[in-house]
């Protein structure tokens, strides 16, 4: 799972969000919607949204809407078949989707971010949600920067094609290009470049394996690293604000004499990754970075304990004994542990103690042998599993 959508999940999560829930709130009643639509200031450029990629909706059965810059749906049109099918969760004019009310979808995460985004269909966090995918990009007062608003258009699969955000961020444009029409900016606006991706898969591995994806960057393509920047990859990627040499090096190091050796590691790691991806002051990942254990925590966050599982590959770098990696392993392992304890399901107890981790997690086995019919096979399996540990630990 990408990083930007593991913390939006976080954040639907704890916001109150439920993914059962069938639809989007409404905060713009419709005796209010109109006022509101007619004095925001993208009812002026509506009129080429609509007649660029409101008709592309309606050509290929899909639906085009045009948020404010708090999430409210101002305006959905598209093809009437499939503006049907969205009215049953709730994206109809009025409605609200903010990632806080309506979980993870495009146009709430492209508000959050402030860039374009695209949200395929599992990436959703309500069920309900994960027929469709969607892609939305902001737009802005070529004059101010300020965000007025989101461009988004929902679909199937295609939502999430490359030409799919190409036409959208073109219309975003064309909108844009006709506020800088009737008003001179200060300066002119300044592009914004493509953002790097990072992807880092950690889970069951003694070393990291990233993936660079940057066109403006040559140094792309897939890496393996060694333990140590490994485990600095792993750490800064957990630290999206990054950290200062110092931190790193507490994170790092089991004794105090660790920082020169750091400065070494972090050079090496630099000319490994370019400065384009490693920056310092504070040391951070200039990217945008997807991770296996971020999607492990985010699926747990939304209750979805048997999703976590299945991503749940192994340990977090298991040799490591750096600090920091040690807390984030430890944090992850008893997060997903718990939740396999208190999920009562048996299938996903065995897959824990299928596994190298959990193949001698005594309190797991009695708790699965607690839940199985008294016919069932694996309870055998488990009792003789609970009468091994008994004999060897002598419990």
């Amino acid at each position: 799972m990408r990083a930007e959508v593991a913390d939006s999940w976080h954040r639907s999560a704890a916001a109150g969000v439920t993914v059962d829930e069938e639809s989007a709130p409404i905060t713009l009643p419709e005796d209010e919607l109109r006022d509101v639509r007619d004095a925001h200031p993208l009812s002026r450029v509506f009129p080429i949204l609509d007649d660029v990629l409101g008709q592309a909706a309606r050509d290929c059965d899909a639906v085009m809407a045009v948020s404010d810059e708090v999430g409210q749906l101002l305006w959905v049109c598209g093809a009437p078949s499939a503006v049907r099918r969205a009215e049953g969760i709730g994206f109809v004019a009025g409605s609200n989707w903010d990632e806080r009310l309506a979980g993870t979808n495009a146009p709430g995460l492209a508000l959050r971010l402030d860039r374009p985004v695209s949200i395929a269909r599992p990436e959703h966090f309500r069920h309900a949600v994960q027929r469709w995918s969607c892609a939305a990009t902001p737009i802005h007062d070529p004059t101010t920067s300020r965000l007025l608003g989101v461009l988004d258009l929902t679909t199937g699969d295609d939502a999430v094609a490359p030409h799919t955000m190409a036409l959208l961020k073109a219309t975003a444009r064309l909108a844009e290009a006709e506020f800088a029409r009737h008003a001179l900016p200060e300066r002119p606006p300044q592009p914004r470049r493509a953002w790097p991706r990072i992807t880092v898969e950690a889970l069951g591995r003694n070393d990291v394996l990233i993936t660079l994806d940057d066109p403006a960057n040559p140094r792309t393509g897939r890496l393996r690293l060694s333990p140590r920047h490994s485990e600095i990859v792993l750490l800064l990627a957990s630290a999206p604000h990054g950290m200062s040499g110092d931190e790193l090096s507490v994170m790092l190091y089991e004794d105090d004499g660790g920082s020169s050796t750091l400065r070494a590691e972090l050079k090496r790691l630099r000319n490994l990754l370019s400065d384009e991806f490693l920056t310092s002051r504070p040391y951070r990942l200039d990217a945008e970075i997807a991770g296996d254990w971020m999607g492990v925590e985010a699926r747990l966050a939304a209750g979805d304990v048997a999703g976590a599982v299945r991503a749940y590959r192994g340990p977090l770098l298991p040799r490591s004994t750096a600090p920091g990696v040690v807390r984030l392993r430890e944090m992850l392992g008893d997060q997903l542990r718990s939740a396999v304890l208190q999920s009562a399901q048996a299938d996903l107890m065995s897959t824990w103690t299928r596994s190298a981790w959990g193949a001698d997690d005594y309190e797991m086995w009695c708790r699965q042998r607690d839940v199985l019919a008294p016919g069932s096979p694996l309870r055998a399996m488990a009792e003789g599993q609970i009468a091994r540990l008994d004999r060897e630990f002598a419990l």
